[in-house]
């Protein structure tokens, strides 16, 4: 395997000697090869400049709430618009985690698959990830601190955010939401959820924050979901305890809302008042 010097040696007859350093300092930050970061530029170059820094939502959400789990929306129609990000699989067959450009499905057994991009999903919520504020945090505080910690980081309460958290924790609960039948509203689907406790497991929490009063498109808060490292494990975040992690909060000033062209979506009702609905089949 070439090193990253002979990686960077192979771009400084097309890159100025600032970006070069730049690329070497992140390299070494991040723990990435040179070659992934430039990839990964690429391709947020060549996507619709529109939608850089956007949240893209496949359906809104309250779809979701109904019981409305089949859609078209293709794994490669969702990576055009971002990287990174989460949400579920057609007839709600687990936990989605987008990272780095690929997609994981954690399903209720606990296992975790590789995702190919002919797969569907009812609803998933991504991003270009490129964090505007990066923090190493030290915190062995209760579980209801994570929060008051991502809390302070957030600016304001009334804007979108993508957070994405690496490193060691002690503590991780997650829960993942068990295949279903087309039509059973969400609330009834994610009655009898197994939960998992990991202790001790280092790995990536993968999430945004949305406001209070976007509860009809987005789930409102703290939205996140886990994957340990040696990708095996994971689900939506119920609590965790971070020991040593990074934390990348990235502000994203636009949403961006596809509404499905299906018969089901267009002849639902969907005037309905989902938060408590949501509030309980999130938590």
């Amino acid at each position: 395997m070439r090193d990253d010097k002979e990686d960077l040696s192979t771009f400084a007859a097309f890159l100025p000697a600032d970006l070069l350093n730049r690329l070497r300092i992140s390299s070494e930050r991040t723990g990435r090869p040179p070659t992934n970061l430039i990839e990964k530029a690429l391709r947020r170059y060549l996507a619709d400049a529109s939608k850089h820094n956007a949240v893209y939502l496949s359906a809104p959400i309250n779809a979701l709430v109904e019981g409305l789990y089949v859609e078209n929306t293709t794994m490669a129609e969702i990576k055009q618009h971002g990287d990174f990000g989460l949400g579920t699989f057609n007839f709600l067959d687990g936990e989605m985690v987008l990272l780095d450009g690929s997609v994981y499905q954690i399903r209720s057994d606990g296992r975790v698959h590789i995702v190919e991009d002919d797969e569907k999903s009812p609803f998933a919520c991504v991003t270009f990830f490129n964090p505007d504020t990066i923090d190493d945090i030290e915190n062995s505080e209760n579980p209801k601190g994570f929060y008051e910690l991502l809390d302070n980081l957030i600016p304001s309460e009334n804007m979108l955010y993508a957070i994405r958290i690496d490193g060691a924790f002690g503590h991780v609960r997650t829960r993942v939401v068990p295949r279903s039948e087309n039509y059973r509203p969400l609330v009834e689907a994610t009655k009898d959820q197994p939960v998992f406790d990991f202790y001790g497991v280092r790995g990536c929490l993968a999430g945004f924050y949305t406001p209070r009063f976007m509860e009809s498109l987005n789930a409102p808060g703290y939205h996140i979901h886990f994957l340990s490292e040696d990708r095996q494990h994971g689900g939506h975040l119920i609590q965790c305890v971070p020991e040593r992690v990074r934390i990348g909060i990235q502000h994203v000033p636009k949403l961006d809302v596809a509404l499905p062209v299906t018969l089901d979506y267009l002849s639902a009702d969907l005037t309905r008042d989902v938060g408590d609905d949501l509030n309980k089949a999130e938590h």
